[in-house]
């Protein structure tokens, strides 16, 4: 939609000046009356090219500082439009807060705060957009948007913890191919026209490691090129659904990470389910957002047959074991739930108590990783080494 820029006087006489995204400009002039400011020019603004505009991405950090902020104004008694005015001012983002204006200008002219936001996708996916809509119907909004803002706290500390322990592992990965790759392509070759000058017969791992390097010298662009074009297959492989699907499973088979894989999954559902049925949100509704946000598609897969044979009239626990994500103390305890009537609380001790499971994970992912990275800078740095001096100590007692 447009963007138009007024020039305005309000009711208290002051002159004032912003900018509305409207259709036409006679919903600007709506807009205004419903803010009693009387319209003196509106003119369609001349947008710039931003050649930043890549960088305006709205992060998990933008969208739950808003939502904590929106949930503490509306609680205060401010009116939604107000209080997205304001947050309109104070949003660093500049993307985010025209994504707000519009939101805003959409509620103006009648629509819900939910389907405002699901104009939005990338910015509020299908499980916020349900959580706002159970809150609005329910008349709880400011508490539905303080547990989205927990979820997303959540959510976010996990992720940290997992990219935290994958950082140094993949730093000491790019150091040493990095550094394998300088001394095969500049540093092996000299050694080698020295040892083709001095003539005789060299070490077998001498000739292993000079083999090695005149491969990498003489085919490196055809190398560059096939990893290239590897790390692209990889990636169009994953966006396909079977692809997709095939990757997650090998991942949850993986020794150690498919541990970790499959708590942070089971953490995660538990997490979601909880939250949303917690704000109002329907059991077959819950279980279908969850199912769209599971992140893992073997997970996904799972939860829509579960959906199906729940809508037959079978519990939940029976077709979770069919999965193959869910172990069975997560089954038996959402069985409990279902008894007692209160399988929203016990989803939250579930999503606690793996939210503790997936730190041990990760720390020993750190523990298991950290010696094994040290054996290879090794065994790859070191036999390089010894490769080119077992000539030279060969020489000195051929010499002595």
């Amino acid at each position: 939609m447009p963007r138009f820029e007024y020039v305005g006087v309000g009711a208290n006489g002051k002159q004032t000046k912003g900018e509305l995204i409207a259709g036409t400009k006679n919903e600007v002039i709506s807009l205004l009356r419903k803010k009693k400011i009387r319209a003196i020019t509106i003119k369609p603004k001349q947008m710039a090219l931003n050649l930043f505009a890549f960088s305006q991405r709205v992060n998990i950090q933008d969208v739950s500082r808003f939502t904590r902020q929106l949930a503490a104004m509306t609680s205060s008694g401010l009116p939604l439009v107000q209080c997205l005015d304001i947050l309109v001012s104070q949003t660093e983002n500049k993307g985010f807060s025209q994504k707000i204006q519009q939101i805003s200008s959409d509620i103006q002219v009648g629509s819900t705060l939910a389907d405002a936001m699901s104009k939005h996708p990338g910015v509020f996916n299908s499980l916020y957009c349900n959580m706002v809509a159970a809150g609005e119907a329910s008349g709880n909004l400011d508490g539905v948007l303080n547990r989205i803002a927990e979820y997303q706290e959540k959510s976010a500390k996990t992720m940290r913890k997992i990219k935290g322990a994958l950082t140094y592992p993949v730093i000491v990965l790019c150091i040493v191919v990095g550094l394998t790759a300088v001394m095969l392509t500049f540093v092996i070759p000299i050694f080698a026209g020295m040892f083709k000058d001095l003539g005789g017969t060299l070490p077998l791992p001498t000739q292993i490691v000079m083999s090695i390097s005149d491969f990498l010298v003489h085919n490196i662009v055809y190398i560059i090129l096939f990893l290239i074009a590897a790390a692209v297959s990889v990636v169009l492989y994953y966006r396909t659904e079977s692809g997709h699907y095939n990757i997650d499973f090998a991942l949850l088979k993986f020794p150690i990470l498919g541990d970790l894989v499959r708590k942070t999954a089971v953490g995660r559902f538990s997490q979601t389910l909880a939250t949303l049925l917690t704000s109002g949100v329907t059991i077959l509704d819950a279980l279908s957002i969850t199912a769209k946000t599971a992140g893992n598609k073997v997970l996904e897969k799972g939860l829509l047959r579960v959906l199906e044979k729940i809508s037959g009239g079978m519990t939940i626990a029976e077709p979770l074991k069919d999965t193959g994500v869910f172990p069975a103390m997560v089954t038996q305890m959402i069985a409990v739930g279902e008894k007692t009537g209160d399988l929203s609380g016990m989803l939250a001790k579930i999503a606690e108590f793996y939210t503790e499971e997936v730190d041990a994970a990760v720390e020993s992912l750190t523990a298991v990783i950290e010696p094994i990275m040290i054996i290879v800078v090794g065994i790859v740095v070191g036999g390089m080494l010894v490769a080119m001096y077992l000539p030279i100590f060969s020489m000195v007692g051929a010499i002595q």
